[in-house]
């Protein structure tokens, strides 16, 4: 009995949370953030451009010292709270973009600068949403080794044990690189390409990015396109 205890400390030691680390997607949050403040002083709805940065640092600090002190549940929420910030900021963005383009108030440079600017905001922001709700978070899928189970059917959960094994990849889970490489695609292609989607609340996220990166290319970029 006292060894079965003892194995399940050791393994209760090695995966701790994060397995991984969680400057990648401290580093998005802060990216949105200065791809925000970089915009048009039209385009945030009256506050000040600075304001979110400030938001999100905040937000971020506090997550870092939650994780720093085992305050688990504290660092998800303070997470969810930053994602649905910086969402938020996009979509009002790019309402008020929207609104500007059928006004014809605003010029092609600054169009063309501020599509870009939401574009990479927009799979940015879904790629952190995807790292910290898929499998239950990053909390959540540090707890056991390898990843089996979740809203996404990543390539390395189909192969055969014994393949895994020789590949050394027996332990493999997702980090926020493959959730970035998913949400990319999805900008891009408008599909999840080699990563099925299994969850509904999954296919209900990635078809908000896609119809956001459909307006930014198809009708904003098109249009200032046109425009020169």
């Amino acid at each position: 009995m006292n060894r079965v205890t003892a194995a399940a400390v050791n393994i209760g030691k090695k995966y701790h949370w994060p397995a991984e680390p969680i400057w990648p997607p401290f580093v998005a949050m802060l990216a949105v953030a200065g791809l925000y403040a970089a915009l048009p002083p039209s385009l945030s709805a009256g506050a000040p451009r600075w304001l979110l940065f400030l938001i999100v640092l905040a937000l971020l600090i506090g997550i870092f010292i939650s994780h720093r002190t085992g305050n688990h549940h504290v660092a998800q929420v303070f997470g969810y709270i930053v994602n649905s910030v910086v969402t938020l900021a996009m979509i009002v963005s790019l309402a008020l973009l929207l609104a500007q383009v059928e006004e014809h108030t605003v010029t092609p440079p600054q169009l063309l600068r501020s599509a870009a600017a939401l574009w990479v905001s927009n799979f940015l922001i879904f790629a952190s949403w995807y790292w910290r709700l898929d499998g239950g978070g990053p909390h959540q899928r540090a707890r056991t080794p390898g990843h089996t189970d979740g809203a996404f059917l990543f390539p390395q959960m189909t192969m055969p044990p014994d393949a895994k094994i020789a590949a050394g990849e027996h332990d493999w889970e997702p980090n926020f690189v493959d959730y970035l490489f998913l949400a990319f695609n999805t900008s891009t292609a408008f599909s999840p390409t080699d990563v099925p989607i299994l969850s509904r609340w999954a296919k209900l996220l990635m078809m908000i990015q896609a119809m956001i990166s459909l307006l930014v290319i198809a009708l904003l970029a098109g249009r200032a396109v046109n425009i020169l």
